[in-house]
């Protein structure tokens, strides 16, 4: 076992030589682009989180009235309840446990709609911004483009230039 561990060593050593070698002969052209920050700056990025506060704004402020009114409706029950008869008390115990329910189902659908609606606008930002550096990538020769490493060096950094192709193109 330990026979073969060395002979891969040996390989891997070899191979980073042969890379190491070929790298001195021929500079790479290396650029990096951070995600992150072309979802939060970029123009269509921004467009996109525009059109969902509008597209979902109406359905929230409704479900925030529907779980306004849940809530003043068990503050009445907490209140209420001791001098209630038993059968009046259970009924509006009831209704408040289905209402509370119905609000719970409603909130749910809602984060459930507006996730998908933002992983969908999010997807179309990332392929015009993928679209957008491999253009670049093409212009400027580069050899490698990195997304979301642990560090760069910022002369790689080529966000900017990204997020700047994106704005004045609109992403298209």
């Amino acid at each position: 076992m330990n026979q073969f561990i060395r002979q891969c060593a040996v390989a891997l050593l070899g191979g980073c030589l042969v890379l190491s070698v070929q790298a001195q002969d021929q500079a790479v052209k290396l650029g990096f682009v951070s995600t992150d920050r072309v979802l939060k700056e970029a123009s269509t990025a921004k467009a996109a989180q525009t059109k969902l506060e509008q597209e979902f704004s109406k359905r929230e402020k409704e479900l925030t009235e529907l779980g306004a009114s849940v809530k003043s409706m068990a503050e009445k029950f907490e209140k209420d309840a001791p001098t209630l008869p038993e059968a009046q008390r259970l009924s509006k115990q009831k209704q408040l446990v289905d209402q509370d329910r119905e609000f719970q189902r409603k909130r749910r659908e809602f984060q459930e709609d507006l996730n998908s609606r933002k992983n969908e606008e999010l997807q179309l930002v990332i392929q015009r911004a993928n679209k957008v550096i491999k253009e670049i990538a093409v212009a400027e020769k580069y050899d490698f483009i990195f997304q979301d490493a642990v560090y760069v060096n910022p002369k790689h950094d080529m966000t900017d230039k990204v997020i700047k192709a994106l704005n004045s193109s609109n992403g298209k």
